[in-house]
């Protein structure tokens, strides 16, 4: 599973970084006293203009002509059933919360899980991979000229802009912040119907 992981990474990264094939992007925010969640999802679709059999390697096209080259791992079932001008659709979606703990008392800890599911042998080829980590940190500053909040993590200690004033006037040192992260990818190859 997790080598199906970095393969849909790379596939994913590959396609946003150049600009190959993106699509349609979406971002929403959404604000609670002490909670913010901010998510983005992007979806992308591609054509296969080439497979090499051999290597494994498929060619992907954009909307706009941009290619992508990629090569797809033997953890990626029913390779076989990919076919030149056929339709892969991409969705990322990314989301992360910020959740203030009024007074604390909480471990400091950074936590990760993952999972993922493929589609059944001799199915149509899919996939799809998600993450989450989530960490938990110690407010031990505040700077109300900046709206600035220090927070002592498990591994680092970070400065974090809070542009909401409202936002800020609720954290105390001594509070903590809960942070999560969680990230989905998810692959779908298709056959166009006949015309």
């Amino acid at each position: 599973m997790r080598a199906l992981h970095l393969i849909c990474t790379a596939l994913l990264g590959a396609a946003i970084s150049t600009h190959a094939m993106a699509q349609s992007a979406t971002a929403n925010v959404s604000r609670a006293p002490g909670k913010v969640t901010a998510t983005k999802t992007v979806d992308i679709t591609a054509d296969i203009t080439a497979i090499d059999a051999a290597t494994r390697g498929v060619t992907l096209k954009g909307p706009e002509g941009n290619t992508v080259e990629l090569t797809a791992g033997p953890e990626v079932q029913n390779f076989d059933q990919l076919k030149v001008g056929d339709k892969v659709q991409m969705q990322y979606v990314e989301q992360l919360e910020l959740e203030l703990i009024k007074g604390g008392g909480r471990p400091v800890v950074r936590s990760e899980a993952s999972g993922g599911a493929r589609a059944a042998q001799g199915a149509a080829p899919a996939g799809m991979v998600a993450a989450q980590v989530t960490t938990i940190g110690d407010v031990i500053a505040l700077d109300p000229a900046t709206q600035t909040v220090t927070l002592k993590g498990p591994e680092q200690t970070v400065d974090l802009a809070v542009k909401d004033p409202e936002q800020f006037k609720l954290i105390a040192i001594g509070d903590q912040i809960q942070a999560t992260l969680t990230a989905a990818v998810s692959i779908a190859a298709s056959t166009p119907a006949a015309q």
